[in-house]
């Protein structure tokens, strides 16, 4: 969506009482708008919950823990994945691996939805993908073997990682982890809120706000392919700070002539372009979190074309190696 879909005043000529431009200013601080949460917040329908949060941290702080346990051990000869319990954990592994496909099924067929929503479903994936790796470790007692087990081994790994990478992914374009898809119109409505903050009341030169709006389209402006989308963002990225600078030096200048030419106070003045100051931070944010998502969105859909044949590579690998193993 180009910049200039919001409309853009003309406030240079108008001079507003300066007790309306500190209402306003008190306003903004009182009742902060989206963006304000901060980079990547999630709206507050789809925010996680401390307690969900924990529970997280604490099952991935648990998982880590067993892993590094059982690396440790591995010289004790405890488990081995021709008999017993290592035996047992390598069935039971590679059945939640199979689980896992449950999942992508239930997302894409209707007729399946008695066995569950398909949130339900994705956190169960999530789950299995790592706790399916693990008793895989296990089974084979973190060691290397024979050559099938070992492409089964190192395509499970690979498998887990791209789940990680895709975890992230995901995160970053979904508002809350299990959220509804975040919307470039959504991201742009808090552009266009903190732009209407900065003009409010203020009688700024029209430099500002066309500066502004370049700002917006240059960030947003169509890329091609992954690539150029990152760098593209790490150039904007680079260049924000120094041109938030710019307009905050056009700004104090302005406001210099302005407190001499009403009479306001040095600590009028200094309230003015301290307001202004966390508006454009939060400006430059909130263009700064719509160009991100354009970025992670055209990752994300590259991950899904990768992801799923490396997880039916893990599925033939792995066919390979119970075959193989129990034949052999």
């Amino acid at each position: 969506m180009p910049a200039r879909a919001y409309s853009q005043r003309d406030v240079g000529t108008r001079e507003p009482p300066p007790a309306r431009s500190q209402r306003a200013a008190r306003s903004s601080r009182s009742q902060p708008s989206r963006t304000q949460r901060g980079p990547g917040a999630p709206h507050a329908g789809h925010a996680r919950s401390p307690v969900s949060g924990f529970a997280a941290f604490a099952f991935a702080g648990l998982l880590a823990g067993v892993l590094f346990a059982g690396w440790c051990d591995r010289e004790e000869g405890y488990l081995t994945p021709d008999a017993g319990v290592g035996y047992w954990l390598g069935i039971v592994g590679a059945s939640a691996m199979l689980l896992l496909l449950i999942y992508p099924l239930r997302k894409r067929m209707p007729s399946l939805r008695r066995l569950g929503s398909v949130t339900g479903w994705f956190r169960l994936h999530m789950l299995l993908g790592l706790v399916g790796p693990a008793l895989i470790l296990f089974h084979c007692n973190f060691k290397l073997g024979s050559l099938n087990s070992n492409v089964a081994l190192f395509s499970m790994l690979t498998v887990a990682a791209s789940g990680l990478v895709g975890r992230y992914l995901y995160a970053r374009i979904h508002l809350g982890l299990y959220g509804r898809r975040a919307q470039i119109d959504d991201l742009l409505g808090d552009v266009r809120e903190l732009k209407s903050a900065i003009e409010g009341d203020r009688s700024l030169p029209a430099i500002i706000y066309s500066t502004l709006d370049a700002h917006v389209a240059r960030a947003l402006a169509e890329r091609r392919g992954a690539i150029s989308s990152f760098v593209a963002l790490v150039g904007y990225r680079l260049r924000s700070p120094g041109e938030r600078a710019r307009l905050m030096d056009v700004i104090e200048r302005h406001f210099f002539s302005e407190a001499q030419r009403r009479g306001w106070s040095w600590r009028m003045r200094r309230r003015h372009l301290r307001d202004l100051r966390r508006l454009l931070r939060h400006y430059f944010a909130a263009v700064n979190r719509a160009a991100a998502f354009a970025f992670y969105e055209r990752l994300f859909a590259l991950w899904h074309i990768l992801h799923m044949p490396l997880f039916v590579l893990l599925i033939l690998a792995a066919i390979v190696h119970v075959v193989g193993a129990h034949l052999y």
